[in-house]
């Protein structure tokens, strides 16, 4: 019962992050913004994960990750209600970066939640945590497919509401270890191929749902683009699963090709068809590239000393998904839409760079 609340968690941790992509035309329309804007009201939600990832570790050092997940449930609820009760991009920027807040608290809340309660069995707990995630990722775009602005994110709420459930049945460890940070961590080659490698997955993630909505927006309706997203997650999904099969080094560079590739397609051509492609290959990437981001860094350090380590890791993640929707969204205004492939491409040839530096170790 403990793990498959923390999996119901994860779900919902996860459709946060995409309830968005499909509203962004639809925001565009009532607001008259254009890409530059939408990439940063997408990019908003990891500015608030920056702050979020900061507050949750020092937390869940001294009060568990239990007090996390519930303090956590309550930013998400909030930024929910600012889109359902309120209109306007002044106030729907402020609510995303407090959901952003609550999704980071949520994402070390259940990674350190399995540390405390499965120790040995961690990267196999957590494969099954990012399956889950793959899982949320699916219903983000889904509740998307509601009409308006308003819609979606009532929807959210509601499914927020009911996973409080899972923090109340959610039983405290037996014996909690005691977790530490350790600043030498962050040196080494290890980590920094990890944190590259999940920047390379924020980037493409933060390109697909931030400006290129607006480029499928051409051809697809509001429906049309939630079943769009809801096959990109299930291809995530698909391809974290078939990650536990590969050494994690390997995932993480099978990554490399595939991600600048998929968005490559799809954000050069303009037909559905090989947009369904293009979508699916980067999808695909990104499941591949974080499970073998977090294989590395789980292998590299260790969990004893891992709090500082994931902090960083995370933050890392949230300057790519910050970054990578306002980079992007500025490359297709001032130069076209072919151009965001720059984000993720740029991304890929740091972690080959990195990779080859830490040789032979991180090269398969």
């Amino acid at each position: 019962m403990t793990y498959l609340a923390l999996l119901v968690l994860a779900a919902l941790d996860a459709a946060g992050y995409g309830v968005i992509a499909p509203v962004v035309p639809e925001i565009a329309d009532r607001t008259g913004a254009g890409p530059t804007t939408m990439g940063l009201l997408v990019a908003s939600f990891a500015l608030g994960q920056l702050a979020g990832y900061a507050l949750a570790g020092r937390i869940v050092t001294t009060h568990g990750a239990r007090v996390v997940l519930a303090g956590s449930l309550l930013l998400v609820v909030a930024g929910d209600l600012g889109f359902v009760l309120l209109s306007g991009l002044d106030v729907w920027f402020p609510a995303r970066i407090v959901q952003g807040v609550g999704a980071a608290g949520l994402w070390l809340g259940v990674t350190f939640a399995v540390l405390e309660r499965w120790p040995g069995e961690e990267y196999r707990r957590l494969t099954g945590v990012l399956a889950a995630y793959a899982v949320g990722g699916i219903a983000g775009p889904a509740f998307g497919a509601v009409d308006g602005v308003a819609g979606p994110f009532l929807v959210h709420l509601g499914v927020t509401v009911a996973a409080g459930a899972a923090v109340v049945v959610l039983r405290r460890p037996q014996l909690r270890p005691q977790f530490r940070s350790d600043r030498a961590a962050l040196r080494t080659p290890g980590f920094r191929v990890a944190s590259i490698g999940i920047l390379l997955v924020a980037l493409g993630l933060g390109t697909l749902e931030g400006p290129l909505p607006l480029h499928f927006g051409e051809r697809l309706d509001q429906l049309g683009l939630a079943a769009l997203y809801v096959g990109a997650s299930a291809a995530v999904g698909v391809a974290s699963v078939a990650a536990a099969r590969l050494t994690p080094s390997v995932a993480l560079y099978a990554a490399v090709g595939l991600v600048p590739l998929g968005i490559g397609v799809a954000a050069a051509l303009d037909t559905v068809p090989l947009w369904v492609i293009g979508v699916g290959i980067a999808a695909i990437g990104l499941g591949l590239g974080e499970a073998g981001a977090l294989g590395i860094l789980l292998e590299d350090v260790g969990t004893e000393r891992i709090v500082l380590a994931l902090v960083v890791w995370s933050q890392v993640w949230g300057v790519g998904y910050l970054v990578g929707p306002a980079l992007a969204g500025g490359l297709a205004g001032a130069v076209g839409t072919g151009a965001v492939v720059l984000v993720p491409l740029t991304a890929a040839a740091l972690v080959v760079a990195a990779a080859f530096a830490a040789r032979p170790a991180l090269v398969p």
